[in-house]
């Protein structure tokens, strides 16, 4: 359960999102919101209790069945309108996630961008849920198959995307004719707040969607309630795994994403400056607090491994870092709060305490004037496959090089490792890239792309312990698990009709 903090009455209070209008609880719980570029405090927010999001439920519940009604058209219309005030707002949204998940301004207006790319994936829901049609299965006997909405839904999501992971769930959620709670991270919950106003100045009816913030007592609510149908997850593996079997016990139908060690192989013969080049952005890019950040490169060969470290280090020792909102050209902003900087910390000292090689310490750089939650990037060299900095996922600045002496041996490693999210293979040798897309026992591949995060019309979600339950998000995935199939096989006869039948049907 989130550490409950006394906040102070002069910052503004966050609280729910209910029925169409923001839903002062007083609970007696709440947490302090801080800009982690300066360490201040600059709202507070309050946890729902089991009632708050029951009445959140309810909410949905209620305005189930006239949201149900409304044609996928004219659900695509309101998408269509959300998509427009998204782009009206679009630089205060960015704002809002740089102010208080502290990831740069350009890398804050590239998440939005993402998620706007699932408003328009949704905006096509006359096609998505057309279904399938079949004539003359058998004599005078036709069959097709009907998309129809499971029911209320809930989306649980993490605080490194507080605008994109909400919108890889809601915005197919409601176009599939469902209604939603969602329940955001407490870290930063201004933008899904926001996310969920404009939804109703588009057009949305109230109860549609709701926001709940709150905490293990919210989120248990969700998982046990008869009136949820269906729940998301993105976050780590113990929770989504934890996610999943209670949902699953309470009779829910549940994707759950966790953690992440995500490789990147470079073969001898990559472009290793575009390789360096790409390995900066993707280890170190939002201070490495993505499900998608590269933070194990795999070296093939000792030649191979010098050459890369020397190129990265005098790049990771001078990552330009800083506040996103008062400093332009910056490559990296703070980590979300103290206590997840102090975490982070905690694996770069194991790292030397396990005998990795720190080629770069990011606890040695110093941030004169600044107060926030700063760390440099970290490398390090020469990491076993038994050293804890390898198997954990780190979240943060950390990007380990582990030495392989050939491309069998990177393929065991990447395959032999708990998590399959995410996998990236450099190389110019088309024969090695078909082979390793084949071989790689990852969710998600990139050749020559160090983040492979597919594009909204196709479906997120790695393997092994990185993802429960079937189905991935957002794509054609988002869309069944935000439906029931039905299948309809109709006979209109001609004339008199024929006896009962006994036995097994045909379609003779």
């Amino acid at each position: 359960m989130s550490q409950v903090r006394t906040v102070s009455e002069s910052v503004p209070h966050i609280y729910h999102y209910i029925n169409g209008q923001k839903v002062e609880r007083d609970t007696g719980r709440s947490l302090e919101v801080h800009n982690p570029a300066s360490g201040e405090v600059t709202a507070s927010v309050a946890l729902a209790d089991a009632a708050t999001t029951r009445e959140a439920i309810q909410a949905a519940k209620d305005a189930l069945p006239a949201w149900q009604a409304v044609t996928p058209l004219n659900r695509a219309r309101v998408m269509f309108r959300y998509k427009a005030l998204i782009e009206k707002h679009f630089e205060e949204i960015a704002q809002l996630i740089t102010r208080e998940h502290g990831k740069v301004i350009e890398d804050a207006r590239g998440e939005l961008t993402r998620g706007l790319e699932i408003v328009e994936f949704a905006c096509g829901a006359p096609h998505l849920l057309k279904g399938e049609h079949s004539l003359n299965v058998g004599g005078s006997v036709d069959s097709h198959s009907m998309m129809q909405p499971v029911g209320v839904c809930a989306g649980i999501t993490p605080f490194n995307f507080p605008a994109m992971v909400p919108m890889w769930m809601f915005p197919v959620a409601l176009v599939c004719g469902n209604t939603f709670v969602l329940k955001p991270s407490e870290k930063d919950p201004s933008v899904p707040m926001y996310l969920a106003e404009l939804m109703k100045e588009a057009g949305a009816p109230d109860g549609v969607l709701n926001v709940v913030n709150g905490d293990k007592e919210s989120v248990d609510t969700l998982l046990t309630d008869p009136d949820v149908s269906a729940i998301s997850f993105v976050g780590s593996t113990p929770i989504a795994e934890y996610i999943y079997s209670t949902g699953c016990a309470h009779g829910k139908r549940v994707q759950a994403l966790g953690g992440a060690k995500n490789h990147m192989a470079i073969m001898p013969d990559a472009d290793l400056d575009g390789a360096v080049e790409a390995l900066l952005g993707a280890a170190y890019g939002s201070a490495g607090e993505r499900c998608m950040a590269i933070s194990v490169a795999v070296a093939v060969g000792d030649e191979v491994a010098d050459k890369l470290v020397e190129k990265l280090k005098p790049r990771v020792e001078n990552l330009k870092i800083g506040d996103g909102l008062a400093e332009k050209g910056l490559e990296m902003g703070p980590l979300v709060t103290r206590e997840h900087m102090d975490k982070v910390r905690s694996y770069m000292d194991l790292g030397e305490q396990e005998g990795a090689t720190a080629v770069v310490d990011g606890r040695k750089r110093e941030f004169q004037g600044k107060n926030g939650y700063f760390l440099g990037g970290t490398l390090f060299d020469h990491v076993k496959p038994d050293m804890r900095i390898y198997k954990e996922e780190i979240f943060g600045p950390v990007l380990c090089v582990v030495r392989v002496p050939d491309y069998e041996s990177a393929v065991k490693l990447i395959n032999e490792h708990e998590f399959g999210n995410g996998t990236a293979i450099f190389t110019r040798d088309g024969d090695a890239a078909r082979q390793f897309t084949t071989d790689i026992q990852v969710g998600m591949v990139g050749v020559n792309v160090p983040i492979p995060v597919p594009m909204a019309f196709h479906s997120f979600g790695g393997w092994k312990r990185s993802l429960f339950g079937p189905l991935h998000m957002h794509g054609p995935d988002g869309i069944r698990f935000y439906t029931k199939m039905k299948t309809v096989t109709a006979r209109w006869p001609k004339g008199v009709r024929s006896g009962s039948a006994f036995t097994m049907p045909t379609m003779e």
